[in-house]
Parts: structure tokens; sequence; C-alpha cells
């Protein structure tokens, strides 16, 4: 699992920060499902939007009221199996899904919340240095992570997303959809995939 200081940082959030910068991370993993979808008609992507959707909702609106179980029985039906297609994108594609699910579950179990927000943040940096490793060859590890462009791109973005976070003294809302209304608008994925 690759790991940065962030992570430390990270841990040190109120939960509605937690769930912002998890809510992030998926965000831009968004465009590697919408991609195998596409490539592969395996599911319709629109139901992970609005699994997406309906976090930053939690976030934003106070009155929204979200089963978040039944959103996770919606997500089981749209994991890829990487043993059913032969392509480099379910892989991605299953990240996204994972790191979804996890997300889920530590909106119901807020004792999930530290483990969690490291692994979809070690997760999405996986992601990248799976696919590095796919195009040299060469693994990706703790030790020469900081030797890769793209690796050290996921971990400077992480670490954006973390400042903005950081500096808000209360829930900030506007902060939320600012930062929601960014990833959105420029949808480019963690691996470059743009919709």
């Amino acid at each position: 699992m690759l790991k940065n200081p962030v992570q430390l940082r990270l841990e040190k959030l109120e939960p509605w920060q937690h769930l912002t910068f998890m809510v992030s991370l998926c965000e831009r993993m968004y465009p590697n499902y919408v991609l195998f979808c596409e490539e592969t008609e395996f599911a319709d992507a629109y139901t992970y939007r609005v699994i997406l959707d309906s976090i930053w909702e939690i976030l934003t609106v106070k009155s929204a009221k979200i089963n978040f179980e039944k959103q996770l029985e919606k997500l089981e039906d749209m994991v890829p199996s990487a043993d059913d297609f032969d392509l480099y994108a379910v892989n991605p594609a299953i990240d996204a899904c994972v790191a979804l699910a996890d997300l889920l579950h530590a909106m119901l179990d807020r004792d999930l919340m530290l483990e969690t927000i490291n692994k979809i943040s070690s997760l999405s940096a996986e992601t990248v240095a799976d696919l590095e490793m796919a195009r040299s060859g060469e693994e990706i590890t703790n030790e020469n992570q900081k030797e890769n462009e793209a690796v050290c791109e996921e971990w400077d973005v992480q670490w954006a997303i973390f400042r903005a976070l950081k500096d808000a003294e209360k829930r900030d809302i506007e902060l939320i959809r600012s930062l929601r209304d960014e990833l959105r608008d420029e949808p480019v994925s963690n691996i470059g995939i743009a919709l």
C-alpha cells in the first residue's frame, strides 16, 4: 500500500472534511468507471454518478436523507470482475467501485472513517502506480514512488484537496460545492482519463 505524509495530516481533520476528501477522490476515479462502461457496455455508469451525487448532497444539504445500505446494494451489481474482461480498463473501474463502496461503509459506520480515508487515498495512488507499472514493467513502491511523475502528480492533487479543506474552521458548504464543481467541470481521472 502506497503511503504519503498527507495521510497523517488527514487524520487531524473533522468528519465532514474526511468525507469531502474521500468523495473528491471517488469523483476523480469516476471517469475510469465511465470509460470502462463505454468500452464494454458492462453497466450504466449513471448509477455510479447518482451514488456520488447523493454523497455530495449529504455534505451540502442539511435536510438530505440517503439510505446508504440501498446505495451499497446498487453498487454491488456494478462491480466488474477482472476475470470476465481481458482489458486493462477493468482494473481502474474496479478500484473506482471499491473506493466508493469503502466510502459508503464509512458513512454507515463512522468508526471506519480514519482507516477508510487512508485506504481510499492509497487506492487512488495505487491505481496510478498500477498503470505506470503496466506501461514500464517497473513496480512502484514506497521507496521509489518519488521517481515517478504520475504518482507524484496524484499525491500533489491529494495535497491540494487537503490544503483546501484544512483551513476551514467549520463545515463550509461553499468550499465543498467549489471542490465538487471544480472536479466536475474538468472531469479528468487520477490516471488521466478525461470525460
